[in-house]
This record gives C-alpha cells, structure tokens and sequence, in this order.
C-alpha cells in the first residue's frame, strides 16, 4: 500500500492486522467515503481470509477519528439521504461486531462522534494516557445526535442515567474518565505499550461477542421499564426543559432515542435511532448551528479576516496594563498558553492580587484533578507583578486594561510607548470607546488595536479585534495570530462606537428595561428572554453589567456625541435605568442590590420594582416579548454589517454567539434573518415598529433582501 492511502494494513506473525487511519490532505481524519470505503474493504478480508485473525484500529494523526465529515452532512437535503447515510455505517459497524474475530480500537488521540462511536463497536478499546485526549459524542451541540449507534451502545455499556447526562450534554470525557466509566478498557503511557495492549487482547480473545449480542443480556441499571429508570425518564423532559426550553429538537430526539431504543433489540433499536438522526439532520435548528458553529467557526479560525500577505507572529512576551478582573483574566490565559507576562498596576498589592487571580483558578484545576502544583507554580511564574513601566521593555505587546476613562487610557499608552519597542503593538481592552480617538494619544497609531475581551475572560471564547483608521494590516494580523495563541475565537470589526458586540448586546438588555417601564411583569420580561434562548434574561444581565457602567456608557457617549453635533435620542429603556441606578442607587450584583436583591447565592426581584412601574392590566404575550428581544438584536447586527462595522456574515454570527450569547440554535443574529426570511422579517419587523418605536424599523439591507429575494450570504 502507498503512503497516500487512507487507510493501510499491516499483518504481524500472529496474524493480527494493524489497521491505520491516515486521510491524506486532513489534519484530522474523519469518516467519509474517502475513508469508510477503504476501511470496509479491509472488514471484508477480516471475514474472508483465515490468516486474518484480529484488527487493531488505530490513527497515523495525533488523533484517532473526529467524526463525521460535516460537509457530507450539510449536502443532504432529505431525510431519506439521512437515514440511508446512518444505516449504511451501521452495518459496516455491526460486521466489525459479528465478524467472530476480535477487533480493538488503540486511541492514540481524540475520537468523537462517529470516530468514537467506531471504538465503541469495537471489541474492546485501549487510550493513551494524555491530557489532550478527549472521548465524546458532542454532536447535540451541532444540533445532532449520533447516528452510528452511539445512542445503543452507550447505555448498554453504562446505563441510561449516565448515557443521558453525557449525550444531552455532548460531554468529553478524559482519558481515566473513561475508563472508570467502562468505556475504555485499559489506559497506556506510550504508543508503543498501547499496540502491545491492543494486540495481546486480540491474542487473549480470539472469539469475542458483544454483551448486546448474547443470551439473556440486560442493560446496567435495567431498561425504559425498570422502575429507576422509569423515575428518571418521568423527570427527564423537564429537566432538559429547563436548560433547553423547547429551543434544541436533537435533545428530545436523543431521550426518545433512549427510551424507544432500550424497549428493543439492539438492531431494531439501531434503526430507530437513524429515524431520529434524519430528523435532526433536516431540521433547521441543525442547518442554523453546522452553517455557523461549523462552516462559519472554522473559516474563522482558518484565517478568512487575517490580512493576508503578512508573516505568521507569535507573542513572547506581553505587557498587560491593569491588573482588575479583565487584565488578571488576560494575564491568566496569556500564560497559560506559555507566554510571559508583565502585570502591572499602580501598586504592587494590586497587581500580586491580580496574579493571586490565576493562582486561585489553578488551585482550583489542582483540586479537581484537572492539573498539578508543578503545572501551577510554572505558569505562576511567568507572571511578574509590578508597577515599573521599564519592566514593559521587550515585549512584543502591550494590553491596556484600566477604566473606561480617555484621560487615564492615554496616560497608559504614552508612558508604556515611552518604554517599549518602536515596532511593539499597542492594544486597548475597551469595550465602547473608538480606537481611533484612543490612538490619538499614541505617536505611532499604525501599532494601536483595540483587543475587546469578554468576562470572565477565562471562560469566554470571543476576543473581538477594533482596527482604528491608521491601524495597519500587519498590527492586525499581528492581533490576529495572539488572539488564536491563547486559545480564544477572534472577530475582527472596524471602529464605531460600541464596536459590534457592545452595541447590539446594549440593545438586548435596554429592551428588558423599556419593558420594565411599560408595565410588564419583570418576572415576564425574564421568561420571556430565557425562552428566547439566551443565557441571560434581560434584567439580571443588566444587574451582572452593572447599572453604573452601563450609566457611565450613556453620559459618555451622549457627551461625545453632543460634542460632535449630534444630538443622542432617549431610549425608552434609559429612564428606567436611571431611576434604578441613579436615583435609588442600586447598581447591581456587585453591591448586592440591583433589579435583584442579592442574599449570598440567591437572589430575588426587586420588590419595588412592580410599586415603580405597575403592572399593566393587559400583558403581551410571551411570544410578542420573546419577538421584541431577538428582533431588536437581529436588527442592530444587520445595521452594523450594512455599515461596515461587521465585516463578514461569519463575524457578526460567531460574535454574537460567542460574545453576548445570542441563542446558539438560531446559529447568529443575522442568521436568525436567514432562516426567517427577509421578507417575514421586515414584515414583522414593520409590525414592532408601528408598536414600539422606531429602533425596530427593518435595516436598509434587510429591505433590499426582502424586494430582490436576497439574503446574507456565506462566511465571507
């Protein structure tokens, strides 16, 4: 066999064939035609020649097999190419079950979804013992469900209650997860001992069958009609309800695929579980999350909004200014991904507690088993505290991470460029202040970015870049390449005030808050943005921003505007935030009383707010809140691509998802457009807007969609 084989086989004296998965072309092997046909070709002489007496799979990547191949998924446009395309690997898999010989899947690296769901029809599995390996079937997050009967396997390995956790959740597993769990039968510490584990169990087990396939077999923890089973099936709708609230069909689909599937043998139970993954694969919750989560998410990465031309950079060395909530979490993740980093902050307390940050996050990782005080006490020390600018001196980069103030931003930049590199990078965290006037106080504008991070910056993907009007290509580029060093999504958008994700997410919670004043319930206005599908309702995002900064973003952006002749109109949602915050002084969670009152963990609406604003007798429906909150975002994202804020259609959907949280099923706020349509769109948009105001007349581009049948196209 050639080296440009998919798949090649090499049979030892024993007779065991080791089976290796190598797609040329791929980073990552994936199951597709490419790759099944070959592999199916090798199952058939392992049924036919006698010589044959085992298979060991494994992968010639640093992974095993990461699934399916979406772009196969996305051009099926029936749910009978679906079902056919699910039935087909089953069989293959199931021939791999009965063949009589032993198979064995060796993971020298992450399988998922169908990748995994190929170990699982395997006699028996080995992993190598490493931190980066993961076990999952994560396609729920896709919209999905796993169609190569990992749905039946999976419970008849280790119960339905587990099964159902790990499947509505897409949960990956570790290595040593796994195998407590049964999934994995032994654990390696080189590649080596994990093909020598693999083939002596082939040796050891010349005749292997199934559990699902012998006499008399019962499914651990009993089946859909054990009275255990039967409590937690009774209670299990609602408790994906109350995370999913109808929005994501495939988690519904999967507990039916549980249920149904463990009244029946394992093969009628195969195909009911295809019915279900054609189900999902035609839905449009499914086309809205691949389109954006997938197609969308990797042209990203992949580098569609990096100038191009320009070199590859990596950051050594990184100067991050402020060492609050935003600048720790910064400096926290910059290390973590082996950069070194200067923390500073006007006294040397303040920046040991910004350090003490990461210490806290990794002791945390420690206590869970997820790291090592070796691990912890190397990455602590790439941090140095300070309050000395001549420490900036040799860094690639520099971060500003201080309030949200011209005056003392500028006073950053000058006394950090006094120090560093003419060709370092300049970067401002702000989150609404235009790059372009904060680089007014930079002598060398054509280095000064703005780099938006999200909190907590830990925890949230998104880094949205801001090119200011002298920013170069290469300062850009240079940005770019930091913001995937450390792990995070990068959104690249031009200057404007709020940017993008600030100025549509402002429009989510102002929305809440006009509400409020209209007399609807708040405890409405909050169902009504959670079964939207938001992270967040309205009001108690509000509480977690803070009253006082989104007050501070109000009189800061009214000043400037007034400054440049242009009057700022009052949103309906801004009295009601100055009332609450201003006059009574309740600025949020981070004072204990906000829209909510706060009592440790707990916390409670405001009874006072209903006494502020009265209930009106007639109530929309939630339906008519729901349309307002999505509408409103959806609205303010078209105006932003229309205005050139947002560059690409890939930028404003992952930003928004990424960024604010905009419901992951509608695949991204202009998405949310395209699946309804322009026309329905503007149609309903002009309804809102004869309602509540003009914030909800359909954008321009949106008009012009409608009239010529357009729509936002693709990821470029």
């Amino acid at each position: 066999m050639t080296a440009n084989n998919p798949v090649t086989l090499e049979i030892d004296a024993a007779g065991i064939g080791l089976v290796t998965f190598d797609q040329p072309g791929r980073a990552m092997n994936v199951l597709n035609p490419d790759l099944v046909a070959p592999f199916a070709a090798i199952v058939e002489r392992l049924e036919k020649e006698e010589a044959i007496k085992g298979l060991v799979l494994t992968s010639g990547k640093s992974t095993f097999i990461v699934g399916a191949d979406i772009d196969q998924l996305t051009a099926i446009s029936t749910a009978e190419e679906a079902f056919s395309l699910c039935e087909d690997l089953k069989a293959l898999l199931r021939r791999i079950e009965k063949c009589g010989k032993p198979v064995v899947a060796a993971l020298n690296g992450t399988a998922l979804g169908g990748g995994l769901e190929v170990a699982l029809a395997c006699h028996a599995r080995f992993a190598l013992d490493e931190a980066a390996l993961k076990l999952g079937l994560p396609e729920v997050k896709l919209g999905l469900l796993p169609g190569g009967g990992g749905t039946q396997r999976l419970p008849r390995m280790i119960g339905i209650q587990k099964s159902f956790e790990l499947l509505t959740q897409g949960t990956e597993l570790r290595a040593a997860e796994a195998r407590g769990l049964g999934l994995v039968n032994d654990l390696a510490a080189s590649r080596e001992e994990l093909l020598q584990k693999s083939r002596a169990w082939c040796v050891a087990n010349p005749r292997p069958v199934q559990p699902w396939d012998k006499q008399g077999f019962r499914i651990p923890g009993g089946d859909s009609k054990h009275p255990g089973v039967v409590q937690l099936l009774a209670i299990a709708p609602s408790i994906a309800n109350a995370k999913a609230h109808g929005n994501y069909p495939a988690i519904g689909h999967i507990m039916s695929c549980l249920f149904e599937g463990c009244l029946l043998d394992f093969d009628a139970a195969c195909q009911v579980e295809s019915r279900y993954f054609a189900a999902c694969v035609v839905s449009q919750e499914s086309r809205n999350m691949i389109g954006t989560l997938w197609h969308q998410l990797n042209a990203i990465k992949k580098g569609q909004s990096r100038p191009a031309g320009v070199a590859p950079s990596r950051v050594r060395k990184v100067g991050i200014l402020g060492a609050g909530m935003m600048g720790a979490g910064i400096a926290y993740v910059s290390a973590k991904a082996g950069i070194e980093v200067i923390l500073l902050d006007t006294t040397i307390e303040n920046a040991e507690k910004g350090k003490a940050y990461s210490q806290g996050l990794l002791d945390k990782a420690i206590s869970r088993g997820r790291s090592t005080p070796d691990k912890r006490d190397a990455l602590l020390a790439k941090i140095t505290p300070t309050t000395r600018y001549e420490d900036l001196q040799g860094c690639d980069l520099v971060i500003e991470a201080v309030f949200e103030d011209r005056a003392i931003k500028a006073a950053c930049t000058q006394k950090a460029e006094a120090v560093i590199a003419a060709d370092a990078v300049f970067a401002s965290n702000t989150s609404t202040l235009p790059i372009t006037g904060l680089a007014k106080a930079s002598v060398r504008p054509k280095n000064f970015i703005g780099l938006h991070f999200f909190s907590p910056v830990d925890k949230m993907p998104l880094v949205e870049i801001i090119v200011g009007e002298q920013t170069s290509n290469e300062t850009l580029a240079r940005g770019f390449d930091y913001v995937l060093q450390i792990g995070k999504t990068p959104i690249v958008v031009n200057d404007s005030r709020g940017f993008y994700t600030s100025r549509v997410f402002a429009t989510y919670v102002m929305e809440g808050l006009a509400m409020l004043g209209e007399g609807v319930h708040p405890r409405s206005i909050e169902a009504a943005g959670i079964k939207a599908g938001m992270p967040m309702p309205p009001l108690a995002l509000q509480d977690e921003v803070s009253l006082s900064l989104s007050l501070h973003v109000a009189d800061q952006t009214r000043k400037d505007l007034a400054a440049e002749g242009k009057p700022l109109p009052e949103h309906p949602g801004e009295p009601v935030l100055r009332l609450i915050g201003g006059t009574h002084q309740r600025l949020g969670k981070k004072t204990g009383k906000g829209l909510y009152d706060y009592d440790g963990r707990d916390k409670h609406l405001w009874p006072e707010l209903t006494r502020l604003y009265p209930t009106a007798a007639e109530q929309p429906t939630q339906q008519e809140l729901v349309d307002r909150l999505m509408f409103v975002q959806a609205n303010e994202a078209a105006r932003c691509f229309e205005e050139n804020v947002v560059r690409s259609v890939a930028d404003a959907n992952i930003g928004s998802i990424f960024g604010w949280g905009f419901a992951p099923f509608h695949g991204g706020a202009l998405q949310f457009i395209n699946a309804m349509g322009a026309a329905g769109f503007v149609a309903r948009s002009r309804e809102l807007t004869e309602r509540y105001g003009a914030r909800f007349a359909p954008a321009d581009i949106v008009v012009k969609q409608a009239a010529a049948g357009g729509r936002f196209e693709g990821a470029a």
